[in-house]
């Protein structure tokens, strides 16, 4: 839920966030699916903004979507890890 509330801001990769990714070892799919996440989100918070929903049901919403992406990005990821086992 607290993650749901910076989707109110306009996504961005710079500074703190360049770095971390870049000394991460994360796959390019991986960051593709976390962008992904973050312009849809940050678009349907707008969206739902501005027909005047509460913004408590507005991150609830957003909540439940970005447990998607997260399962998403978990499963591509135990795949990876299932690959470099068998290699």
């Amino acid at each position: 839920m607290e993650a749901a509330w910076a989707y109110q801001h306009r996504p961005t990769v710079q500074g703190l966030l360049l770095r971390r990714q870049k000394s991460l070892a994360l796959s390019e799919e991986a960051k593709r699916i976390a962008w992904k996440a973050q312009q849809r989100l940050h678009k349907r918070f707008t969206a739902l903004s501005a027909r005047g929903k509460n913004k408590n049901q507005i991150v609830t919403a957003l909540a439940r979507e970005l447990l998607g992406f997260l399962w998403a990005i978990a499963v591509h990821t135990e795949a990876q890890f299932k690959l470099a086992k068998v290699a």
